[in-house]
């Protein structure tokens, strides 16, 4: 790794540590919140869905908000962005405020994650010299995962040795996360003064619809329904059935990202091997069989017909950890999308829709699931999730993948 970053230019070297120190921001602030929310605030499952509101809003408006700041550089921008995560993460973390007002800062941090990400993956774009761009935005993708996993073993360790804790006046996990995020704005301000040109790129709102993207936009919603119920509910079974802290679910985590390093190159091989309808049958699949069995888990543990302890749980930290194999499964859906183009200027404006599809169905889903874990029972969410599900085998059956990509 060392001699890797020595054969690098002064630009990318600064540009693979911001990498490196926004995924340990991100992995100790937004990694933990549920948890957050469950121990400093004691939120009901319909409480926790009606969260995502605003904390997943930003995700709908973000195309919006860097249009309008399209006059600053990449950089500038991306500065900002991190301004607003550490005016979110330190009013969490110094004190507790009222539940609504706890809510506008959830906002605040989750609008500077969102706008954070897309500039970065520009601003990376951007300082990649010569043919190997794959190669290269590979290595950031490593690295960002590699640090994540850290992030969880800080975490991990810290609540441990009880440094880390929501029920103490000052949430220390995230004071360390805003730390991080001073360091990311101070070395976006040195890249700034190593490159030779303004990093400007196209921030227009553009938005494609065609008939031939329809079971992209299908597949694209779909996924904002399973995105939800693998990120709010899946860990909720754990915090409010198993009653687990932060260092099961950062634990978890963590095995969970090491599992990953394998998995995606598998998953790349895969596609080459079997061809993209085969996959696409397989992500249905794996959504419906997960879900199903998390349904059935958690209707016993409401019951106490199975202990909390033992293999029952067991059975459910596999199932959170292939929860998050599953998630990986997006690649599919956008080298689908690039199968079928009718022409290459489509690709990033069906992506932005998609992106926005994604959040508006997120939000609808993860209040509607919050309401039924509360009035009927959490087993239902998953059974729910399980039978919207069918709805990708269908597309799978559909699809016609070009000679190319199949």
């Amino acid at each position: 790794m060392v001699d890797k970053l020595k054969k690098m230019s002064p630009q990318l070297r600064v540009y693979i540590v911001i990498v490196a120190l926004s995924a340990l921001a991100a992995g100790l602030s937004g990694g933990v919140l549920s948890n957050y929310f469950k121990d400093a605030y004691q939120v009901t499952a319909e409480q926790r869905g009606l969260i995502e509101f605003p904390r997943e809003l930003p995700g709908v408006i973000t195309i919006f908000v860097i249009a309008l700041l399209a006059g600053f550089s990449d950089i500038k921008i991306a500065m900002f962005s991190n301004i607003l995560g550490i005016i979110g993460v330190l009013v969490l973390g110094l004190f507790t405020p009222s539940y609504s007002i706890m809510l506008i800062f959830i906002f605040i941090h989750s609008m500077g994650s969102h706008m954070a990400m897309p500039l970065r993956d520009a601003i990376g774009m951007d300082l990649i010299q010569g043919g190997n761009t794959g190669k290269r935005m590979g290595q950031f993708k490593g690295v960002y995962t590699g640090f994540t996993m850290v992030a969880m073993m800080i975490t991990f360790i810290g609540y441990r040795a009880g440094i880390f804790s929501f029920t103490t006046k000052i949430k220390w996990i995230f004071i360390v996360s805003a730390i991080f995020m001073v360091m990311v704005i101070v070395l976006y301000s040195v890249l700034s003064k190593l490159v030779d040109h303004k990093i400007v790129s196209d921030k227009r709102v553009r938005f494609v619809v065609r008939k031939e993207y329809k079971f992209y936009y299908i597949l694209t919603v779909m996924y904002g329904v399973q995105k939800q119920i693998m990120l709010v509910y899946g860990p909720w079974v754990l915090i409010e059935l198993l009653d687990k802290k932060v260092d099961t679910l950062a634990i978890l985590g963590i095995i969970g990202s090491f599992v990953g390093i394998f998995f995606i190159p598998a998953l790349g091989r895969w596609i080459d091997k079997y061809g993209l309808k085969k996959l696409l049958y397989a992500d249905a699949l794996s959504f419906i069989g997960v879900y199903v069995a998390y349904g059935i888990l958690s209707a016993l543990f409401k019951a106490g017909s199975i202990p909390t302890v033992g293999l029952p749980v067991i059975m459910t930290f596999i199932l959170f950890i292939i929860d998050k194999m599953s998630n990986q499964m997006g690649m599919i859906r956008t080298i689908y999308l690039k199968s079928i183009l009718v022409q290459p200027s489509d690709f990033t404006a069906t992506l932005s829709l998609g992106l926005s599809l994604d959040h508006v169905v997120s939000i609808t889903c993860a209040i509607a699931a919050g309401f039924i874990w509360d009035s009927i029972g959490p087993q239902y969410i998953f059974f729910a999730a399980a039978l919207m599900s069918l709805v990708n085998l269908v597309v799978a059956s559909k699809v016609v993948i070009p000679e190319t990509f199949s």
